[in-house]
């Protein structure tokens, strides 16, 4: 029997979801997201980019501003409404709907696959790993929430981040090791991490300071405190063999 189809990135891709970085604080989480996985793509100057499940628009901008071409892929139509402003003027960002467990593409069809606020949410996540490698020449960029991390609190605070975010979901929480065999197994080898945040998230949202949030976690990163316990974790894998 087939397998039902997995849509979280219908959720993602809304209004709802976008309200959760509104404001500041929220403008300063993007940011730093955006600026590293710019940073992993530094290598591959003007490359073609896949974004799997990435109609929340998160990435859409900065990918284009760094010379990208862009096809978001998302598992329905509706996934397409917060890039409308990128697709309405053509050229370099494009979007296209399908499966995000069978991607409709060939194999090696893109120099990078990425795709970020998505793994956590897939029963068959490392199903979606096999499907980004096989359609990346180059590369994958993935991010997930780290089990080494205060995320390991997430059950018992729960109910408080449902309370602040409004619309928050039961997510997986991942050993690093893990994603790194799931990627061995696709032919990929890690070649660079960037630990978020070495705080919940939910508390800088809380915060709704800037500022502080970055003295915060500028405190953190000196001591090693990100570096060892920072979550979510953007991880970069190239083809095995490829440029470390």
């Amino acid at each position: 029997m087939t397998a039902a189809r997995e849509t979280p990135d219908i959720e993602t891709s809304s209004d709802d979801y976008a309200r959760r970085f509104a404001g500041r604080a929220g403008a300063w989480l993007l940011r730093r997201q955006e600026r590293a996985v710019c940073r992993m793509l530094a290598r591959w100057p003007g490359a073609s980019i896949v974004d799997v499940g990435g109609g929340h628009g998160q990435l859409t901008g900065g990918l284009l501003r760094q010379g990208c071409e862009v096809t978001v892929l998302g598992s329905a139509a509706s996934c397409r409404a917060r890039i409308a402003p990128w697709l309405a003027r053509g050229g370099r960002c494009r979007f296209e709907a399908g499966d995000l467990l069978a991607l409709p593409f060939g194999d090696r069809a893109f120099d990078v696959a990425v795709s970020v606020r998505l793994l956590p949410h897939l029963r068959r996540w490392d199903r979606a790993i096999a499907e980004l490698a096989r359609v990346a020449r180059h590369a994958v960029i993935v991010d997930f929430p780290s089990a080494r991390s205060l995320n390991c609190l997430t059950p018992a605070l729960f109910g408080l981040k449902r309370r602040v975010e409004g619309n928050t979901r039961p997510y997986r929480l991942f050993e690093e090791r893990e994603v790194a065999e799931a990627f061995a197994r696709a032919g990929f080898a890690p070649a660079g991490r960037a630990p978020q945040f070495a705080l919940p998230m939910v508390l800088h949202r809380m915060l709704r300071l800037p500022a502080l949030s970055r003295l915060l976690e500028g405190l953190c990163a000196a001591c090693g405190l990100r570096r060892w316990f920072g979550s979510p974790v953007i991880a970069l894998f190239v083809r095995d063999g490829g440029a470390r």
